[in-house]
This record gives C-alpha cells, structure tokens and sequence, in this order.
C-alpha cells in the first residue's frame, strides 16, 4: 500500500486550468500576477494542492517535529480575489509596505486583493521579494 501524497504538494494540474478560474478583468490580474511572480522568483509555476500555483520549492521542519514542503512563493485565483501567499506575520513584519499596499484583507499568512488596480503593485512586488527572502532563510531551497 502506497502512501498518501501530502495535501501540500505539486500536481501535474496545467497552471492554465487554474488561471481560468478567473475571468474578465480578475483574469487579466491573474496574468498579471503569474508575470510578476516568474520575474522575481525566475522559477516556473506548478500548481500545489490543485489550486495553488507556487514557485519553487523548499523544506521546512518545526521544533514539534512536523515537516514537509512547501513553495517558496504562491498566489491563488478566485472568482471573487486573489490570495496571495506570503511569510507568516508579514504585515507585523513590514508594516511601513502596508500602509502604502492599497486596498487589501490580511490573515497571519495570507495577503487576499479583489483587484489589482487598488492595491500599489510596486509595493507588492517588495511584498512578494521580502517574503520569499525570508522564506528561504528559514527553510532548505531546492
């Protein structure tokens, strides 16, 4: 008997299949963010837990044993927003980016924008940049 696969991990799902969860204008915006996540990681998407598209990929243990893998950076489209991915407590970390971020909902880990055009893309690229660098930090790359 074969183990089961982690929830967390990359399928063969087409990057495209995922991107076409949205339309109109949120699919343009999903475009837009597939872009600028390839610029600053020079990784290829791979969509995770067949929804996710992450790039990259890294390691991570916690003091209470638990381990696994995870993308180094990730975004996720939806009908009504975009989540997108970050370090936990990015918004304790870098509340100066916040302030000038735009229109957005916060969760420890999760950055959610229902549009692109309200929120300062050049802050959120910085988002993005930061969170990865400190990802890394804590976790092994591959």
């Amino acid at each position: 008997m074969s183990a089961k696969q982690p929830a967390m991990s990359p399928s063969d799902t087409p990057v495209d299949q995922m991107l076409g969860k949205a339309s109109g204008p949120r699919r343009a915006e999903a475009d837009e963010l597939l872009e600028m996540f390839v610029e600053v990681t020079g990784e290829t998407p791979v969509v995770w837990a067949g929804r996710i598209i992450g790039f990259g990929e890294y390691t991570y243990r916690y003091e209470s044993g638990h381990s696994g893998r995870a993308p180094v950076a990730a975004f996720a489209v939806g009908k009504t927003h975009h989540t997108i991915y970050l370090v936990s407590d990015f918004a304790e970390r870098w509340p100066e980016l916040m302030e000038k971020l735009g229109h957005y909902r916060a969760s420890k880990a999760c950055l959610y924008l229902t549009r692109l055009a309200r929120v300062d893309v050049a802050v959120l690229r910085e988002l993005i940049e930061r969170s990865m660098r400190e990802t890394l930090r804590g976790g092994v790359a591959r």
